[in-house]
C-alpha cells in the first residue's frame, strides 16, 4: 500500500521542474510542463462563462487575467517543491500555513477558512490489482489532493498517482453548468470523482473478503490468518481516508459561499455515507472472520490431538500387555500353556480392533 501521509517509499528522482514566469519569445503557455508517468503535470487554464479559453496561461498575471475577464483559473501541480509552490503563493496570496500542508503532504481530510480562500484536502485511493491475496499483497494504494479555492481561482496540488486529474478536468470542460458555478464547481467535480474512486475501491475490498471468507470456511485445510490481518491493514488505511472526510462533507454544505453547489455536493455527501457505511461494516466483517479463523485453528488442533492421542492409545495396549508378559515369573496365568503367545497376541488384537472402532465411531480417527 502507497500512503503519502502514513509511509515512506524510496523517492524516485526526476527532473525538477520549476514554475517561473514567462519569457519574451516562450511558447504560449509556457509555465505549462507536461509530461508522464510520475514526473510534475502543471496546467493553467481560464474559464469564462462555463467554457475554458483558447490555449494555456502564465501562472503570473492569470489571476488579473480572471479578474478582468469575470471568470476563474483553474492551476494544477502534481508533487510540487516548495520553490515550486511559492510563486504561486504569492500570486494568489496563499496562508503559509496551508502551503506548507499542501508542500508536505502528510494530511488528513480537513476543510480550513484562511480569510478570503478555503484549503481542502481529500485523500485518493485507488484498488490495486493481484491475483490472489496473501499475507504481503497491497491492496489499495492512496495519495492526496490538496485544493486552494478562492472567489475567481482554484489551485489544486496532487501528491500520489492514485488519481490523475487530467480526466476530471476533460469531464468538467464538457459540463458548462457546473463550470459556470465557478471555483465551486471545480471543488465540486474533484471530491465527486475521488469519492466515485471510494465507492469502486470498496466493491473491489468486498471481492477480496468474500474470497477470504470462503477459504476460511472451505472443508481443506488453510490458515488465514496472516492473510486476513494483511487485508484487514489495508482496509485500515482506506478507513483513514474515507471515514475523516464526512466533517468536511458537513462544513461544505453549511458553508453559504458554496451554496450553487450544494446540491451536488449531497449527492457526494450521500455517496460517501454509503462508503462509509461499507468500510465500517467490511472492518466488523474482518474482525469476525478473524475469530472464526482462529476458531477454526482452534478445532483442527484439537483434532489432530485427539487423532494423536488415540494412535497412543492404540498403541499402549500391545504394549502394556507385551511388558506384563516380558517380566518373566514363573508363576503367571497362561505361562506355560500351549497356545499362551497365540492367546496374548489375539487379545492385542481383539482389543486394539476394539478401540480403533470406538475412535472411528466417535470421529477422533
Amino acid at each position: 500500500m502507497t500512503d503519502v501521509g502514513a509511509r515512506t517509499r524510496p523517492s524516485r528522482r526526476r527532473p525538477a521542474v520549476s514554475l517561473r514566469k514567462r519569457q519574451p519569445g516562450a511558447e504560449p503557455g509556457g509555465m505549462l510542463v507536461e509530461r508522464t508517468g510520475e514526473e510534475t503535470v502543471v496546467d493553467c487554464a481560464l474559464y469564462v462563462d462555463g467554457k475554458r479559453q483558447e490555449g494555456r496561461l502564465p501562472y503570473e498575471g492569470a489571476l488579473q487575467a480572471a479578474e478582468q475577464s469575470g471568470g476563474f483559473v483553474w492551476i494544477g501541480l502534481f508533487e510540487p517543491t516548495d520553490d515550486q509552490v511559492q510563486g504561486l503563493a504569492d500570486e494568489f496570496g496563499l496562508h503559509p500555513l496551508a502551503v506548507e500542508d499542501a508542500i508536505n503532504a502528510h494530511q488528513r481530510p480537513k476543510l480550513e477558512r484562511y480569510g478570503d480562500h478555503w484549503f481542502l484536502v481529500l485523500k485518493t485511493a485507488r484498488y490495486i490489482e493481484h491475483d490472489q491475496l496473501t499475507n504481503q499483497s497491497e491492496v489499495v494504494e492512496t495519495g492526496e489532493i490538496m485544493m486552494f479555492i478562492g472567489s475567481n481561482f482554484v489551485v489544486t496540488v496532487r501528491h500520489g498517482t492514485a488519481r490523475p486529474l487530467g480526466p476530471v478536468r476533460d469531464r468538467l470542460e464538457g459540463e458548462h453548468d457546473v463550470v459556470r458555478c465557478g471555483p465551486p464547481g471545480v471543488m465540486y467535480r474533484i471530491a465527486d470523482q475521488v469519492v466515485d474512486d471510494y465507492l469502486e475501491v470498496a466493491d473491489e475490498i468486498e471481492q477480496d473478503i468474500d474470497e477470504i471468507e470462503e477459504s476460511v470456511f472451505s472443508p481443506s485445510r488453510s490458515d488465514d490468518t496472516l492473510r486476513i490481518y494483511q487485508l484487514k491493514r489495508e482496509l485500515l488505511e482506506f478507513k483513514r481516508a474515507v471515514v475523516p472526510l464526512g466533517r468536511p462533507m458537513e462544513q461544505l454544505l453549511q458553508a453559504e459561499k458554496l451554496k450553487p453547489v450544494h446540491e451536488y455536493l449531497r449527492d457526494v455527501d450521500d455517496h460517501l455515507r454509503r462508503v462509509a457505511e461499507q468500510v465500517e461494516g467490511y472492518d466488523g466483517l474482518l474482525d469476525s472472520i478473524l475469530d472464526a479463523n482462529l476458531a477454526r485453528v482452534t478445532v483442527q488442533q484439537n483434532d489432530d490431538m485427539r487423532r494423536i492421542s488415540a494412535y497412543v492409545a492404540l498403541a499402549a495396549v500391545p504394549t502394556l500387555i507385551a511388558g506384563i508378559y516380558g517380566m518373566n515369573f514363573d508363576h503367571m496365568p497362561e505361562l506355560h500353556w500351549y497356545f499362551g503367545y497365540p492367546y496374548a497376541l489375539g487379545l492385542m488384537g481383539t482389543v486394539v480392533f476394539t478401540l480403533f472402532r470406538a475412535f472411528k465411531r466417535s470421529k477422533w480417527l
